[in-house]
């Protein structure tokens, strides 16, 4: 599979890229399916593994209702969500790629198979439509993580993905740095060879821009918001009151608190996924905190910034990520949350590295660091839903990722353990670790914290 930098950052909706985003585009690829919508006279999801066990606090339901309705991550509307579920609920049927009613009752139209995986991944799903008592139109999708979506065909064929010809093909952090050293080009400027195949450097700019401006936005959404999270677990908004607090603060006084705006930006970021807000996949919505905040960190309190060094960060870090992407994983329910915030924290530390002006080497001991030390985390979310301990994880990645650049922009780029062996090393660590530790919320804290 040929990836862009566009494909790890992708705008949608909270709280999951795995179980809200990607069930919500396999709904809308279902639909694309089916020559005569009109013909459909039931349609009915099954949801197994990951996405049956947690689908309810991930919203999952919501999102195939929603995406057989037409909606997408990127264009709905937050606001219309609820009357339309609501709508959907009260007459019982939906409409299908909003236009074609058909009846739908969702206690035995969307069933939750909580004992049962489908085979090439934990998050699998199955749409079917109807003709009268014939199935009309059946189709499996994985939800892969990062809102990635395959068939069922497509996962049994993993060969067969489209493969684009690019400047600088690579599948390792060290074919990344023998390209460096061949080419003379520093890490961003390759990336940025590679998207000219399906952009030019004014598309890739401003694109990239775009999506900075999105995350700002959410940014200060989380900022503004308060009240309870959804979901009846009782996590109270922090991010307000603490914007309250920091603004009565002197970094002049405390240069500690830098450390505390950095961790405001990541907190309001998750809140807002968390309530089902309009969120960048970063490379996951679980994770959606940390490249923020780090690029916030980078525009606010480091000396300088510039326009290009933003979008160098954004090069760096998606670029970063599809090493974990094609030689691990970025699902949660695969790797456990070093699938998540342990890959953001990565990118960040890569991408704030590129932007301060750090070597190809540099920027890739400071990948390595920002994973090294989420190897092993679990994903355990309390009741399923991406607050405890997401939210606050985001947190401790972005800080992390950030130390992780410093480190890195201390010395030479030389260092024992190369990015290949710690992506290597995740990957053996998400294949031995339980299930329970997965995504699962049986295990960890989801067992052992009371959810009231």
């Amino acid at each position: 599979m040929t990836l862009s930098v566009f494909d790890m950052f992708s705008i949608g909706i909270g709280p999951s890229s795995s179980h809200t985003v990607g069930p919500m585009r396999a709904a809308n690829r279902f639909l694309k399916t089916i020559k005569e919508l009109g013909q459909v006279t039931r349609v009915s999801i099954d949801l197994y593994g990951s996405l049956a066990l947690t689908g309810k606090g991930h919203a999952t339901d919501k999102a195939v209702i929603l995406g057989l309705e037409g909606e997408t991550p990127k264009g709905i509307n937050p606001e219309v969500i609820e009357p339309n579920l609501t709508r959907i609920a009260g007459e019982q049927k939906l409409m299908l790629d909003g236009l074609y009613p058909v009846p739908f009752v969702e206690e035995t139209d969307l069933i939750f198979h909580l004992d049962r995986f489908l085979p090439y991944h934990p998050n699998g799903l199955r749409f079917t439509a109807y003709r009268g008592k014939e199935i009309f139109e059946q189709h499996v999708y994985y939800s892969i993580g990062g809102g990635f979506v395959l068939s069922h065909e497509e996962a049994a064929n993993p060969s067969e993905a489209e493969v684009l010809s690019v400047p600088f093909p690579y599948r390792s952090g060290n074919e990344l740095l023998d390209l460096g050293k061949r080419s003379g080009l520093r890490i961003p400027e390759m990336f940025r060879a590679n998207e000219r195949v399906r952009r030019t450097d004014e598309e890739i700019d401003e694109d990239l821009l775009q999506i900075w401006d999105v995350m700002q936005a959410c940014i200060n959404r989380g900022l503004q918001q308060e009240g309870m999270l959804p979901g009846g677990l009782g996590v109270r908004r922090r991010a307000s009151m603490v914007y309250r607090q920091l603004q009565k603060r002197s970094i002049q006084n405390d240069p500690a608190v830098i450390f505390d705006w950095i961790s405001l930006y990541a907190l309001a970021v998750n809140e807002e996924n968390a309530s089902g807000g309009r969120v960048v996949t970063a490379p996951t919505n679980g994770a959606a905190g940390v490249v923020p905040a780090a690029l916030k960190y980078y525009t606010t309190f480091t000396p300088n910034p510039t326009r290009q060094g933003v979008i160098d960060f954004m090069l760096t870090a998606g670029g970063i990520g599809m090493l974990f992407k094609w030689n691990a994983s970025i699902s949660a329910a695969e790797m456990g949350c070093m699938g998540e915030v342990g890959v953001a924290s990565s990118m960040a530390a890569a991408g704030l590295t590129a932007a301060l002006g750090g070597t190809n080497e540099q920027i890739e001991n400071a990948a390595e660091i920002g994973m090294e030390h989420h190897l092993g985390l679990t994903c355990d979310p309390v009741r399923g839903l991406v607050q405890i301990p997401c939210v606050e994880r985001n947190t401790m990645g972005t800080l992390q990722a950030i130390n992780a650049s410093r480190l890195a922009l201390l010395g030479d780029g030389h260092h024992r353990v190369s990015l290949d062996q710690v992506i290597a090393t995740m990957r053996e660590t998400g294949r031995n670790m339980q299930s329970i530790y997965k995504e699962t919320s049986l295990g960890g804290l989801a067992a052992n914290v009371p959810e009231c």
